[in-house]
């Protein structure tokens, strides 16, 4: 179970002051739930997710991940508990072949080729293609991205962040992806977050969460809070029609 007590984060400003990202969060996630964070550009999702997987540290409060505080924990101990992460925008690493990260990600030097093809083929990739291509320049966002989803399944984590999955993947290899997520919330294995604007995701959640001006302004089940968001009922929020992709 995670659970986040009074978190918040605040930056320096220019003029000796300070902007206030995320304002006094606490939410409690049980295992095995898939939810996801949505609401406007720039409400403070992802620096939330950064702050759970330890990318960021928080100004004030706690994080617990099954009773442990892991609030100072560095990224490195998050991961070993479990708690993996897949960016936005992934970076890249030249000189390192596909086959290698999946390999680091899955902890065995030795990862038989046809699971790593399974990893692949997961997030609409075809193995034969990009096993042995370098992660690097050569590859589209869109494809490094996928790459790095792959990983992230490789892993096997307890918890899986995912920070808009759906950002330059082609419609064919989001659907691959989409029944992906959906076949592995089917199997229990893990509790999955995903910040997305998409609808085809967030309608798998068990719950939403809807994040704005640092704060959650809503949250539910999918029955009680998409309907509302399709609506542009959700009030100051700012969260309307035009931030959900069907």
């Amino acid at each position: 179970m995670l659970e986040l007590k009074n978190l918040s984060y605040r930056v320096p400003t220019e003029d000796g002051g300070e902007l206030a990202i995320l304002n006094n969060i606490s939410l409690t996630i049980d295992d095995r739930q898939l939810v996801v964070f949505t609401g406007p550009n720039g409400g403070g999702k992802t620096t939330l997710a950064k702050a759970i997987m330890g990318l960021i540290h928080p100004t004030s409060g706690q994080i617990l991940y099954n009773g442990q505080d892991i609030t100072d924990l560095s990224i490195t101990e998050r991961a070993r508990l479990g708690i993996s992460y897949g960016f936005q925008q992934p970076p890249r690493f030249k000189g390192l072949k596909v086959r290698d990260l999946l390999c680091i990600a899955a902890n065995d030097e030795n990862l038989p080729k046809n699971v790593c093809c399974n990893y692949l083929t997961q997030v609409g990739l075809c193995a034969n293609d990009y096993l042995d291509r370098e992660v690097d320049t050569s590859l589209s966002g869109g494809e490094v991205k996928r790459i790095e989803i792959a990983t992230v399944l490789a892993r096997k984590g307890s918890l899986m962040i995912y920070d808009e999955p759906e950002a330059g993947i082609d419609l064919w290899s989001f659907a691959r992806l989409t029944e992906t997520f959906n076949e592995l919330h089917q199997k229990h294995d893990a509790t999955m977050i995903i910040i997305s604007h998409q609808e085809r995701i967030i309608s798998l959640a068990d719950e939403i969460i809807v994040i704005a001006g640092g704060a959650i302004r809503h949250r539910g089940t999918k029955d009680a809070i998409l309907p509302l968001i399709l609506a542009d009922t959700l009030g100051n929020c700012a969260l309307g029609k035009e931030c959900i992709i069907k």
